[in-house]
C-alpha cells in the first residue's frame, strides 16, 4: 500500500483522495484474503509517516509477524481516539494475540 500511496501522491499531487480511499477500509474485503490467526502469532503496530505533503497524521499498521499481511491499519494522531479506531479494525480472531510496537 505505502508504494501505492508514494507513487500516486508523487505522481497526481493528490494525497486527500488516497487518504479518504484508506480512511474507509472494507473488513469484507480483508476477510476474504487474511489468513486465520494462529496460536503463537504476534502482531506488530507500527507507524509509517509519509514525506508527501503535509505530516499531520501517520498511517498506523498492525501486522502479523507469521504471515506478513496487514491485519489493521487506520490514519490518524498519537491520541487515545487514534489507538481505539486500530483496535476496532483488528479482526476478533488476532486481537487475543501477543502484540508489540517500538511506541
Amino acid at each position: 500500500i505505502r508504494q501505492v500511496i508514494t507513487f500516486y501522491c508523487t505522481h497526481c499531487h493528490s494525497d486527500q483522495i488516497v487518504k479518504s480511499w484508506l480512511k474507509k477500509p472494507s473488513p469484507c474485503r480483508r476477510s476474504r484474503t487474511l489468513l486465520p490467526a494462529q496460536d503463537g502469532d504476534v502482531l506488530e503496530l507500527d507507524e509509517i509517516w509519509s514525506f508527501v505533503g503535509k505530516k499531520e497524521q501517520a498511517r498506523w499498521t498492525v501486522m502479523c509477524q507469521r504471515t506478513r499481511q496487514i491485519v489493521a491499519f487506520v490514519i490518524g494522531d498519537r491520541g487515545e481516539a487514534t489507538c481505539w479506531q486500530l483496535w476496532e479494525q483488528i479482526p476478533t480472531e488476532y486481537k487475543g494475540c501477543h502484540n508489540y510496537s517500538d511506541f
